[in-house]
């Protein structure tokens, strides 16, 4: 599971997202600076793109948005 290092505003929003997931799934995120772009937020698991901020998948700022990424996540690590 791959999480982007993020910018200086939205560290806290990071920090609360890489806890939640780590409590929900019980794997440690790693994380990865994206250093062409800023606020760019996409997750990757098994090297499989599974949400993407700038596909439209935006910010994960929602209960809905945080169990759609749940699922995609345990999907994907459950076909692998």
């Amino acid at each position: 599971l791959a999480l982007p290092k993020p910018r200086a505003m939205a560290l806290s929003k990071y920090l609360q997202l890489k806890k939640q997931l780590e409590d929900e799934i019980s794997l440690p995120p790693t994380t990865e600076r994206t250093p062409q772009a800023t606020g760019f937020f996409e997750v990757m698991v098994a090297g499989k793109l599974i949400h993407s901020k700038k596909q439209d998948d935006g910010y994960v700022d929602t209960e809905n948005k945080f169990l759609k990424l749940v699922a995609a996540i345990k999907a994907t690590l459950t076909q692998g």
